[in-house]
């Protein structure tokens, strides 16, 4: 088939050939074809006739009008489930390879006829008007820390008009973690824009009692910073769509230094974050020119941050346990019978009696979840010992693998005083210290002695604790036997 190009070539070359002949030839058709498109005038293109019929019979013309009602209806119903049920109701009628015909049909009803779709509009944004923010998940990009799975999120701030983006590790979307990464956001931008946009963050926005406001706590952030609080539509994303947008391209960004630095793995936290500095140093550098633009407009930070800290008064139960936030933590059980004030930060939990800090936990991630220190227990355990055989955070009571292993191999010697004999180890590595107990441990099990609480008492006591060094030793490789291959392939060569 000749194509417009060639005609275009033919046309240039008659004007400098001598004859058609040559200019047809040196345009790649037969001449009489040459001398048609020379007489016609128009390209391939612009003289084809429009394919306007069908060349075969509608296989599904009986039934279409079943299929529109169907679809129009049902507007997302797929036409391979539309196809599996022509199929079961019409026997033999319909041959597989008829579904991209549906499929077609019904894209070009869809196209004529259907439903009018969602239209999206691009916004016009002014500089210094707007900041975005919402959170995403990290824990795909597979980071690990000292060998350990890193399950985070990102808090992410962004100001649409210039794209200039920043962030900040966290653990959950609670109303800490917002307050925290809005004002690191803020103070690392070194200004307050008019307005912060989220999406129906539950700790910014009463969903259920009263979607119209913003909670109590979230409405005295933006006071604080003079902030004009916006929000978007339920079920609507797109509303958001910078920072969505910008959530996909710095995950990618992260994803590819990743597999730059050749390692996901991270001796700690700290040195995590400062590796994701860098793409959004990287990504700003290219937003510098709209960005000043924003700094010229936008206005002063508050004299100093809002201290975001939610405080509880609750109270000590008869487990020595108290309820924050949805989640169990132990106290000490002198505490029990009394109230108590939380300070829930973003990453700790702290508990004050008396004005005195007398805990200080990790926060727990999620909901449902406990943390039971054996510290704040053991008095009474040791004196209860039939009470750890079913206690419900048994399992917050073995703080390392081997102390695991020390009472699954005491159960198995001597089930009836397991229990007893387990908790006099708990409550030496309460009294003396958890790691000297867990290495007396380690070294009853490597030499199959068995496990007491005097054996490991006598081991700390006598000081005679020493971590085992395996020497791993590698032989050198001999690479004269590669060359001896060579030579053995070029033989049978």
């Amino acid at each position: 088939m000749t194509s417009d190009q060639q005609v275009r070539k033919l046309m240039n070359l008659i004007q400098k050939e001598r004859t058609l002949a040559v200019a047809a030839a040196k345009a790649g058709m037969d001449e009489k074809t040459a001398r048609r498109y020379r007489d016609l005038g128009m390209l391939p293109s612009e003289s084809r006739r429009r394919h306007d019929w069908r060349t075969r019979p509608d296989p599904f013309e009986e039934v279409w009008e079943e299929i529109r009602k169907q679809v129009a209806e049902a507007p997302g119903l797929e036409a391979k489930t539309l196809f599996d049920a022509l199929q079961r109701e019409h026997s033999g009628r319909f041959a597989d390879g008829q579904l991209r015909t549906l499929q077609r049909r019904l894209k070009t009803w869809r196209a004529l006829e259907g439903p009018p779709k969602e239209v999206f509009f691009a916004q016009r944004y002014q500089p210094g008007a707007l900041c975005e923010s919402d959170f995403t998940h990290m824990t795909s990009l597979g980071v690990t820390i000292q060998g350990e799975p890193f399950e985070h999120l990102l808090y992410h701030l962004v100001l649409p008009y210039s794209n200039w983006e920043t962030g900040r590790v966290c653990f959950s979307e609670s109303f800490e973690s917002l307050s925290a990464g809005l004002q690191d956001s803020l103070w690392k931008l070194g200004g307050v824009p008019l307005a912060h946009q989220t999406d129906r963050l539950s700790t910014a926005v009463h969903k259920m009692e009263h979607p119209e406001e913003f909670t109590r706590r979230y409405d005295a952030l933006l006071r604080h910073y003079g902030l004009r609080g916006r929000k978007t539509q339920a079920a609507s994303p797109n509303e958001n769509g910078d920072v969505e947008q910008l959530h996909y391209r710095f995950k990618r960004a992260v994803e590819q230094a990743l597999l730059l630095r050749g390692s996901r793995e991270f001796p700690d936290r700290r040195a995590y974050e400062a590796f994701l500095d860098e793409p959004f140093v990287r990504r700003n550098a290219s937003r510098t020119e709209r960005f000043r633009e924003e700094l010229a407009v936008l206005r002063s930070l508050p004299a100093a941050r809002l201290d975001a800290d939610r405080r509880l008064q609750v109270g000590v139960g008869q487990g020595s346990t108290i309820a924050v936030d949805r989640n169990v933590y132990s106290v000490h059980s002198r505490l029990i019978g009394e109230k108590v004030e939380v300070r829930l930060r973003t990453e700790e939990v702290e508990v004050w009696y008396a004005q005195r800090c007398v805990e200080r936990l990790p926060r727990l991630r999620g909901r449902g979840r406990h943390r039971i220190d054996y510290r704040h227990v053991i008095d009474w355990l040791v004196r209860k010992p039939g009470a750890f055989e079913h206690y419900r955070y048994r399992e917050d009571l073995f703080p390392t693998s081997r102390f695991r292993v020390a009472y699954d191999t005491l159960r198995e010697r001597m089930p009836a005083h397991a229990s007893r004999e387990y908790l006099a180890i708990l409550e030496l590595a309460a009294r003396e210290t958890e790691s000297g107990v867990d290495e007396a441990l380690r070294t009853l099990i490597s030499r199959e002695k068995p496990i007491t609480a005097d054996a490991v008492e006598r081991l700390i006591g006598a000081g005679v604790i020493t971590s085992e060094v395996t020497d791993v030793a590698v032989e050198a490789v001999d690479l004269a036997c590669y060359d001896a291959l060579l030579v053995e392939a070029e033989v049978l060569a």
